[in-house]
């Protein structure tokens, strides 16, 4: 299983979008609090539909419970500040896929303190800011569910 962990998310609909993109593949959504809305906000029901009760979503109170806790194999940040590209990443059976918040990204400190070989970027043009949060989870996501031969999906 793939793990996508999304630190401290603000934007509803992309954490909707997120929730039925994990149930459609089998991925186990981690969410680490503080959120920027409710889960049960409006926002985030139409983006995720009937999807949200086929996910499995687990909540975290903090990074530090999120890190002691958890099952989450090899952590790989997704950040426009590293130079690896996610598609040169040999991915396996238990990563998880990290990703920050939609205005400012991982923190600095959570950054680095991963290995830089587990710092990833998806490729974009040099003058673009960043891609859509649930874009970039979804890219990331297949890549490594490809390379791991796509286990459970039809």
């Amino acid at each position: 299983m793939i793990h996508i962990v999304l630190y401290q998310p603000e934007i509803p609909p992309n954490t909707g979008n997120i929730i039925r993109l994990a149930a459609n593949t089998g991925a186990l959504l981690h969410l680490i609090e503080p959120l920027g809305f409710d889960l049960d906000e409006k926002r985030v029901r139409r983006a995720g539909l009937d999807y949200r009760e086929m996910s499995q979503v687990r909540r975290w109170q903090n990074w530090q419970q999120f890190v002691a806790e958890s099952d989450v194999g090899r952590l790989l940040a997704f950040t426009t500040k590293a130079s690896a590209s996610y598609s040169d990443i040999h991915y396996q059976n238990g990563d998880g896929l990290l990703f920050g918040p939609e205005t400012r990204g991982l923190p600095i400190e959570i950054r680095n303190s991963l290995p830089e070989d587990q710092r990833v970027r998806i490729p974009m043009q040099t003058n673009s800011r960043s891609l859509n949060l649930s874009n970039s989870v979804a890219i990331g996501l297949y890549e490594a569910l490809r390379q791991t031969g796509f286990p459970g999906l039809a």
